[in-house]
């Protein structure tokens, strides 16, 4: 029996830090190798970089860089996916084909607000699709600092 409650101790524990290893708040205070935002997918990781300047809707692109866990790159080739859209009171859905090793790609009319939110969802080659939202143009929170028992303190 104590080796039953030391298992069932040790896995809760590995799924917890597993969990709070790739929570969005974790996620968004790494750099992202491509300057998109970063949010866990199933067994990836989708990095989603939108325009970020475009004041009114047109053309913009949509890339969504796809890696596992570790950051290694997955392979696209044979990959699609879709990209929906809502910045303001417009929604676009932006088809993605694969461009590149690790690389889907789309264009889509859209603005660049900082409501904007986005649905992925890909479905690589023999795997089932995963989806991830993210909020690409909202404020990044910065990562807390360190509480050290004195940093909160009035010198």
């Amino acid at each position: 029996m104590k080796t039953l409650n030391a298992l069932i101790f040790t896995a809760a524990l590995l799924t917890g830090t597993t969990a709070l290893a790739h929570s969005d708040e974790v996620l968004d205070a790494q750099k992202a190798p491509n300057g998109g935002q970063l949010r866990m997918a199933g067994i990836y990781h989708f990095e989603l970089i939108v325009a970020k300047d475009s004041k009114e809707a047109k053309d913009n692109p949509v890339v969504v860089y796809v890696t596992d866990h570790a950051g290694t790159k997955v392979p696209t080739v044979g990959a699609g996916g879709t990209a929906t859209i809502l910045a303001g009171k417009q929604k676009a859905s932006v088809k993605l084909v694969p461009d590149g090793d690790n690389r889907l790609k789309g264009v889509g009319t859209y603005a660049s607000t900082p409501d904007m939110k986005v649905v992925v969802s890909v479905t690589v080659a023999g795997k089932a699709a995963e989806q991830a939202r993210f909020t690409p143009l909202a404020p990044m929170a910065a990562p807390a600092a360190a509480k050290d028992g004195h940093s909160d303190h009035k010198h």
